[in-house]
């Protein structure tokens, strides 16, 4: 795939994070693209579902496996506004996903890359390739704003100069 198509459905993934915003959850989100279509979306679902699995990167796999039938996702692409967190790496390689591509780095829960290499751990049966920061100005910035308007309506005030490590 090229660039342009990588920051095309990087802009999905984006517009799905920006929704989850809308709805009080942490915006995150994610598609599943095979053969050049998005065949699995989601946006973080744990506030709305009460589950703390509710990933947008399990949301957007769940429903790609659901359209091919199948739990394998060989093949496929994972676009992802942020760096997937270990549960989510975990379930990448399960799934035997060939390429995640995300925004922004997350240096508190990262596990392609930040913290961890999940990726390439040669233990490991299955790697899939990492390719970070497409589109990550506007996926970190998206990350920001939403925290930052969460420190101020609980607080009433903007704390200057609190920023979101990612």
């Amino acid at each position: 795939m090229t660039m342009t198509d990588h920051k095309i459905f990087m802009t999905e993934a984006l517009r799905l994070a920006e929704f989850a915003a809308t709805i009080g959850e942490v915006p995150v989100g994610a598609v599943v693209v095979k053969e050049g279509l998005i065949i699995g979306r989601g946006y973080n679902r744990r506030e709305i579902e009460g589950q703390a699995t509710r990933h947008a990167e399990i949301v957007a796999m769940e429903e790609a496996s659901e359209a091919i039938g199948a739990w394998r996702l060989s093949g496929c692409t994972l676009y992802v506004t942020l760096e997937p967190c270990l549960m989510c790496a975990g379930a990448i390689y399960q799934a035997r996903v060939d390429e995640v591509i995300f925004g922004a780095l997350d240096a508190k829960a990262g596990a392609c890359g930040s913290l961890y290499r999940i990726h390439e751990d040669a233990r490991l049966n299955h790697r899939f390739l990492v390719h970070p920061g497409i589109l990550e100005p506007e996926s970190r910035e998206l990350l920001q704003q939403f925290f930052r308007r969460r420190r101020q309506r609980r607080d009433g005030r903007v704390v200057e100069g609190a920023r979101l490590e990612i």
